[in-house]
């Protein structure tokens, strides 16, 4: 009976420290965002704070696959103390950093460690936990990315104003520290790991891809025009380190993404669904913030109260997906919460300058519900029919096809947002958009009207006729981003009818282990 209740106790240690690891890696970006006014106020480099963002992207993107199948390969306790340590070190050196160009060097070294965390934590979860609990901690962790897009911003914009934004990267320390003795301490690895060769081509072609396209991402339309030598430049190198990645996969012992998982209609639906879910989600949290704030005035100063409907909704879905998936099949609990993922996006197409704040409130709580199962049902369909040693791989995968799904989904919409407002704004000015519009604003930046100083300054008509078009170009956002949703219903209902079996799992686990 000790014995058993040391273990009980063991197991609780290890999930509230990865718990503590998920909750700080996936809450870092939304925490640094909101303070980069004031960095880059002390800091200088307006022209390069782009790059404060993407480094971290960059890095945390193109380690998630890799550092999922180095888990696989030499165990996952390694790794997951490799990613804090690197986080860590990471967040250290972005306190210390005296120019934005040392920041981004230093949330590059941050974003390897994130990397690893998020995609390892997960795996060690599925490894630690015992089939019968995991539903529920599987709603648990996916709660805490709801949560960490609430508390995020909110975090960030507090530390920035009464403290120091240098306190935004140190705050890591202790938290990480605590959750790095948790895990280390309790976690006992019982798989074995047999030492296969590394995928070194496999790997430095996949960086270069997703380094390639990240900043032709983030650079296009910013930076440099689409058009441009360096944007083109950056496009073809994506194309040609993606065709070599696909090559070197193909003929890879041990490849990073094995594109064999895929063969698995249950793992191909989920990464397809994750992906796709993921770009109709940003549409809504990045476009409903300006909405709330540009269009209808909103007070509040940051994403993290504006979106607080929406990612309650995401946790109570994400909490229940985990609980039911041992009554209902993944494909049931996906395509029911999606459909009101569709509803949510579908109704914000009808927005104008007139909704009322509460309609929009429903519209996000619609939106959250549909959403937060995907974060706790996806990956635990994902590994159903895979072996342990296949599970690290494949979550990193996942989770990897998530983020990408959002990268391109903000970069693709922003385009449409802005070329939606420039027709807007010309048809409302007579063509040039300039036309009793204060000097020195730019129209075409949304972010612009969040100011409530740049609103007073416009004269009533000049200030109905922008709100008007930013509230057109919002709601033109949302009806593309019905198509990326609808194609995730698609996704999820060519799911097989598989739901968690407790007990199937515990027979594998003792079959691996034997």
């Amino acid at each position: 009976m000790r014995k058993l209740t040391n273990n009980v106790t063991k197991a609780g240690w290890v999930l509230a420290g990865l718990l503590l690891s998920i909750l700080m890696a996936s809450m870092d970006n939304t925490i640094v965002s909101t303070a980069m006014g004031t960095i880059v106020g002390e800091l200088g480099g307006l022209d390069k704070f782009v790059w404060v963002t993407s480094a971290y992207m960059v890095a945390e993107m193109a380690g998630m696959p890799i550092f999922g199948k180095l888990s696989d390969m030499y165990g996952r306790k390694r790794f997951f103390v490799f990613g804090m340590l690197m986080f860590m070190l990471g967040s250290i050196l972005c306190g210390t950093a005296n120019s934005i160009v040392e920041l981004s060097i230093y949330r590059a070294i941050q974003g390897i460690g994130g990397g690893a965390l998020v995609p390892i934590s997960f795996t060690i979860l599925f490894d630690a936990v015992s089939p019968e609990k995991r539903g529920k901690l599987m709603g648990m962790f996916g709660a805490v990315f709801g949560l960490s897009s609430i508390f995020g911003p909110l975090l960030g914009s507090y530390i920035a104003e009464y403290v120091s934004w240098q306190w935004i990267f140190y705050i890591n320390l202790p938290i990480g520290l605590v959750a790095l003795v948790m895990v280390a301490k309790f976690y006992k690895e019982s798989l074995s790991h047999a030492k296969q060769r590394i995928d070194w081509l496999g790997a430095a072609t996949l960086v270069g891809a997703v380094v390639s396209l990240i900043f032709a991402l983030e650079l296009g339309g910013k930076m440099y025009a689409w058009n441009s030598a360096q944007i083109l430049g950056l496009f073809a190198g994506f194309a040609v380190f993606g065709t070599l990645f696909l090559f070197a996969e193909k003929r890879a012992v041990e490849p990073i993404i094995s594109f064999s998982m895929f063969r698995d209609r249950l793992y191909a639906s989920s990464s397809v669904v994750a992906m796709l879910s993921g770009a109709a989600f940003i549409a809504a949290s990045v476009y409903i913030p300006i909405y709330i704030q540009g269009v209808l005035g909103g007070t509040a100063t940051n994403s993290g109260l504006v979106l607080l409907p929406m990612m309650l909704g995401t946790v109570v879905t994400a909490t229940m997906g985990g609980m039911l998936m041992t009554k209902l099949s993944y494909r049931t609990i996906m395509v029911s919460t999606l459909v009101l993922l569709i509803a949510g996006i579908a109704l914000l197409t009808t927005i104008t300058p007139d909704t009322s704040r509460v309609v929009v409130t429903l519209e996000m709580i619609l939106v959250g519900l549909g959403i937060g199962a995907s974060f706790s049902v996806l990956t635990n369909a994902a590994i159903h029919s895979l072996a342990p040693n296949k599970r690290g791989a494949a979550t990193s995968t996942v989770n990897f096809l998530r983020s990408f799904g959002m990268m391109v989904g903000i970069t693709i919409f922003g385009i449409f947002q802005s070329h939606a407002m420039t027709d807007n704004l010309a048809k409302a000015f007579g063509g040039s958009g300039s036309k009793a519009v204060p000097p020195g604003l730019n129209l075409n930046d949304p972010y612009a009207l969040l100011n409530p100083a740049v609103r007073a300054a416009m004269p009533e008509s000049t200030l109905h006729a922008v709100l008007n078009g930013l509230s057109s170009s919002i709601s033109e956002v949302f009806a593309w981003g019905l198509i990326p949703a609808i194609l995730s219903l698609a996704a999820a209902l060519y799911m097989r009818r598989e739901k968690f079996d407790p007990k199937a799992e515990m027979d594998a686990r003792a079959a691996a282990a034997h």
